[in-house]
C-alpha cells in the first residue's frame, strides 16, 4: 500500500449507529477496530484521515452537535483529520470529498466503518467508480447480521475492492522499517 497517497475513511462512527445491534462483531468492537487502525496508519504521518458521519438533511436529529451525532472516542477528530458530514450513504455525495483527496494527491482508499452494506459499501463503490484503489477492512466493519455483512463484501471484491483485516494494515513493512 503506497500510504503516501492513502486516505483512511471511517464512516459513520456516531455513538447512536454504534450502539445499534451489529453482526459479526457489535459496534463497539468495530469503534475499537478503527481505532487500532487508525493509530497505527497515523504513526506513519502518511495517511489523510476522513472522518465520515451521516446526519439527517432536515435537521431532524438535532444535527451536527447533536450528542448522538457525536463521533465516539476513539474515532474523535484530531488536528489534521478531515471531518465529512454526509445525508445519504455514500460519503462522496454532495460531500466535495473527492476533490479534498485528489488534492491531497490521494490514489487509495481504506474503508472501515458502520455498516459494511451501506454507508462502507456505498462509499467503496464510489470510490472504485472514481478510479481510486479501495480496501475495505473486514474486522472494522460490520451488518445487520452476518450473511448481509459477508454478503457485502463478497459484493464489493466482485467490483474489485481489496480486503484486509486491521492486523494485515498494521503489520510493519519492510519499507517502513
Amino acid at each position: 500500500m503506497a500510504r503516501e497517497r492513502t486516505a483512511l475513511l471511517l464512516i459513520d462512527l456516531q455513538r447512536w449507529i454504534v450502539d445499534m445491534p451489529w453482526q459479526p462483531i457489535d459496534g463497539d468492537a468495530v469503534a475499537d477496530a478503527c481505532g487500532r487502525l487508525r493509530e497505527h496508519l497515523a504513526g506513519t504521518g502518511a495517511v489523510e484521515t476522513v472522518l465520515v458521519r451521516y446526519v439527517r438533511a432536515d435537521g431532524a436529529d438535532g444535527g451536527t452537535g447533536a450528542a448522538p451525532n457525536r463521533l465516539v472516542p476513539a474515532c474523535a477528530p484530531r488536528t489534521g483529520d478531515r471531518l465529512v458530514t454526509k445525508n445519504g450513504l455514500d460519503a462522496f455525495e454532495d460531500t466535495g470529498l473527492d476533490g479534498v483527496l485528489r488534492g491531497a494527491g490521494v490514489t487509495e482508499v481504506v474503508v472501515a466503518g458502520l455498516s459494511t452494506a451501506h454507508g462502507v459499501a456505498a462509499t467503496a463503490t464510489t470510490a472504485v467508480r472514481l478510479g481510486y484503489r479501495v480496501v475495505v477492512v473486514s474486522d472494522a466493519t460490520a451488518s445487520v447480521d452476518e450473511a448481509q455483512h459477508l454478503r457485502a463484501l463478497d459484493e464489493l471484491s466482485a467490483l474489485g475492492v481489496r480486503t484486509a483485516r486491521v492486523a494485515d494494515l498494521a503489520a510493519p513493512r519492510a519499507a517502513d522499517a
